[in-house]
Formats: structure tokens, sequence, C-alpha cells
């Protein structure tokens, strides 16, 4: 008989991550003091809410058992980002740089979940104790709230079951034998892509503000930007590049990239399946967008080869890794260039990583399975199990991968017909709906690179939002709540 939900270590566990938030916020309110702004005393007092919360969470779970099963975890998992989207929405309403529940609501969880869609229409003059708190809680969110925790205190006993929850991708690897050690590497090689990205950056012409949230945002791939016109604000080739570059290598397995850089295995990552199929995806759209952008030469700033393949790649990467940063609207391109970039936005990076979208290996197990469905067609005594990496893939995760697929585009279809029953455009319906759900943030139209999502009505941001949680959580996670079985003794 299934035991019933431990919910005061579910409160004991959720006060101590409120505590971690808190302590985040308080460095974004130093950065406020360091600039003197407004915004210190919102942030200040947010600070003390959360953390007088997260105290009263610890002391009323003080007496509970330290160990927590897999249904507690699935369910922190998934509240956290909540949770952690109230409190993180305080300091914007209190400083009145956004007037709403709905907007600030709207802001916090796009930061959290790294979509980075927004509802600023004035970034440059916003708060710089905000713009850091922003970056900050992409940074949080891109590694995930819950391995954070894990990698730093000793909250979840072995914590199986919630690092299975939070990490992306239909298989995980483990490069340490405790998943604690593992969630600890994986942050380390966070910090360490984030420090380098910020080094760099400052020594391209970027001042120490401007470098450190755009590498909080790059790493995490969620394209919360210090300016309205986002990294098109610099004209450095250099500083894109350098983010183009951290795009790219925060959007491949970080297991991978630990056994790479720290291990100085290096002839895995060109060896990894879905690493070449990434790297090909992202060459061949480029190249496609490049030769477009040349051809038709819309104004001077596309002048030259070199430009023509910068302002691709940055703007391919951006978006299939789940970043939304831009360097120009690519909305005025040609139909046929901004659709194909907007299609690839849908594949994501690869698993472990801190992409949005289906994941590459999805697509790859997807199309394998395809192409031998044809062989065991012509051979039907014939076993033909999917392989990658030269190992069979199980057939509980090719199952896995299909339903993934048909349940991402069931609720595609389903909140797109939502949104326009509430009042969106078609187009606006279908590409928020696609963008929310992959974690990308820009759409199309009035919700391109140059918009913003101000002007989508409140019911609309509220059912976005929840695309949002459920695409950072790849759909199982937060939808295995409503599954009346979960709630079962």
């Amino acid at each position: 008989m299934t035991k019933s939900f431990n919910w005061r270590q579910v409160v004991k566990i959720m006060g101590a991550l409120l505590l971690i938030e808190a302590a985040f916020m308080l460095v974004a309110s130093l950065v406020g003091l360091v600039f003197s702004g407004h915004d210190v005393i919102p942030l200040l007092v947010s600070t003390a809410f959360t953390a007088v919360a997260g105290v009263v969470g610890r002391v009323y779970g003080y007496s509970s058992a330290r160990q927590i099963g897999p249904r507690e975890g699935y369910l922190i998992v998934s509240i956290v980002w909540i949770v952690f989207s109230f409190f993180g929405m305080m300091p914007f309403i209190l400083d009145d740089t956004i007037d709403n529940v709905t907007d600030a609501f709207f802001e916090t969880m796009s930061g959290f979940t790294t979509t980075g869609a927004t509802i600023l229409t004035d970034i440059d003059h916003t708060p710089k104790g905000l713009l850091f708190w922003r970056s900050l809680m992409q940074w949080l969110g891109g590694m995930g709230i819950v391995v954070f925790s894990m990698a730093i205190f000793p909250l979840f006993g072995s914590g199986m079951s919630v690092f299975k929850a939070e990490v992306t991708g239909p298989t995980y690897d483990k490069i340490q034998p405790r998943i604690k050690d593992t969630a600890r590497k994986l942050w380390e090689m966070y910090l360490l892509f984030t420090v380098v990205q910020t080094v760099l950056l400052m020594i391209c012409g970027m001042g120490w503000f401007d470098a450190t949230c755009h590498s909080l945002s790059t790493v995490s791939t969620g394209g919360f930007s210090t300016k309205s016109a986002s990294v098109g604000y610099w004209a450095s080739p250099s500083i894109h590049y350098i983010i183009i570059f951290f795009m790219f290598i925060s959007s491949i397995n970080f297991s991978l990239m630990y056994n790479v850089v720290i291990r100085r295995q290096r002839k895995r990552l060109l060896r990894d399946e879905e690493v070449r199929a990434f790297i090909w995806i992202i060459l061949i759209t480029a190249g496609i967008v490049t030769g477009g952008l040349y051809t038709y030469s819309y104004n001077a700033s596309f002048s030259g080869v070199e430009r023509c393949f910068r302002t691709a790649l940055f703007n391919v990467v951006s978006l299939i890794t789940s970043s939304g940063f831009s360097t120009c609207n690519y909305l005025s391109w040609h139909y046929l260039l901004w659709m194909l970039v907007f299609v690839v936005s849908i594949f994501g990076g690869c698993a472990g990583s801190t992409a949005g979208g289906v994941k590459i290996i999805r697509l790859h197990i997807a199309a394998k399975n395809v192409i031998y469905e044809f062989r065991r067609m012509i051979h039907p005594r014939a076993v033909m199990p999917v392989r990658v990496n030269g190992r069979v893939v199980p057939e509980s995760v090719v199952n896995n991968v299909h339903a993934f697929i048909f349940i991402f585009l069931m609720i595609i279809v389903a909140s797109t017909l939502v949104l326009m029953g509430l009042g969106l455009d078609p187009i606006s319906a279908l590409s928020s709906s696609i963008s929310s759900l992959s974690n990308v943030g820009p759409a199309l139209g009035d919700l391109g690179p140059a918009g913003s999502y101000a002007n989508v009505p409140a019911a609309c941001k509220w059912i976005l939002s929840f695309l949002m949680l459920i695409g950072r959580l790849e759909l199982f996670t937060i939808l295995l709540l409503f599954s009346p079985s979960f709630w079962k003794r």
C-alpha cells in the first residue's frame, strides 16, 4: 500500500529553497545599492518576506524525517517554480516597475523557466538591481533550482527522484557515483562557463554589469538582456561571437562537457551523435539564412559575407538553443528565412543542457526509429533496435520519446485554440504557444524580437506562464500531478 504524502517534509524543503531564493535576492539588493537605485528598498523588503517564509517552512517541518519518496520529489520539483515566481515577483510590484500581479508573475516565471519572454517595454531605464535580479532568476533556473540545492545542501537524501524530475532529456548521465556529487560537478561547470564568459565580454568592451547579466542569461539560455535592443545594442563582432559560443556550449549535455573540459576526453564531443546532429542543423540552417541575407541585401547592415554569416549564425543559435537573444529584427527578413529560423527553435538543444525545446536526442531517436520501421516492413523477422552512440536504446525510452512528441504537439494545438478564443490572432496564438512551451521567448508578429508581451490579454499570460512551466519541466513532471493515481494512497 502506497504511503501518504509527507507534507511536513515538503514544506520543510520548500522553506530551505525559499532561503536560497532570499540569498540570491539579497545579492540583487546589493547590486541595486551599488547603483544607488530606488529598487533597493523593494528588493530588501522582498528578501525579508522570502526569508521569513523560508524560516516558517523550516520550523513547520522541523520534526519530519529526512528521506522523501518519489511522489514528494515530483511535487517539490513542480511547485518550487510557482512558489519561487510568486515571491520573486515582489520586487517588481513593490518598485512599481510592473503594476499588476499578472504581468509580474509572467515576467518572473519567464525568468525562472529561462524563457525570456518579457512584458517590459523600456528595459534601458529599468533599475539595475531589478535587471540583475532578472538575470539571476534565469541563472538559477537554468541548471535547476532543486539541482542547485542538491549540490549545496543535503536536503533530499539520495535525491534520485528529484534529479530525474528536473534534468532535461529522456535519459540522464551520472558523472559521479552519488547524485549529490553529480549535481555539484554540473554546477561547477555552470559557474565556470559564467565566469569565463563574463571576463571575455569585459575584455571586449562590455561594462562589468552588462557582461555579468548577459553571462548569467547566456549560460542559462534565458535571453534576458539589459538593453531593449538586446545584444544588437553592441556592434562588436567579438561580443557577438563570444555569446554565440557560450549559447552553443551551454546547449550541450553538461555531463558531456564536464568530461570534455575537466577530464579532457575531447574526442567524446564529436563522437556523440546528438552533438553532431546539433552542429549539422545549425550549420545548414545558418548557411541557408546567410545565403538569403546576402542575396536579398535588405539594407547596408547586411553588406558583406561575414556580416551576413554572423547575423545568421547568431540568430539561428539563439533560437535553436532557446536563448532568445537577437542582434536584429529577423521578422524583417524574407518570410522563408524567418520561418526557417523559428521552426528550428522547436528542436531545442541537447539533453542534459539548459536549452528548451523537444531536444535533439528525441528527434534523433524518433528519426532513426522511423527509418528502422521501414526496414522492419521489408524484413519483418529481423531484430533492429534503435542505437545511439553504439548503444541500444531501451524500448521504454523510444516509447517515452514518441509519447513526449505527441503530447508536445497536442499541447500546442490545444493552447493555440484556447489563446485564439481569448482574443489572440492565429499567428500570435500559435507562435506564442510554441515559444512558451519551448522556452524560447520571442514569437512572431507583435511578439517578435522587436516587440513584447505587454499587450497580450491577462488570461493569455497565465496560460503562457503555465506553458513555460510544463516546457521547462518537460511535460511529464508537471502533468503527472494531474493524474488521479498520483494522489491516491
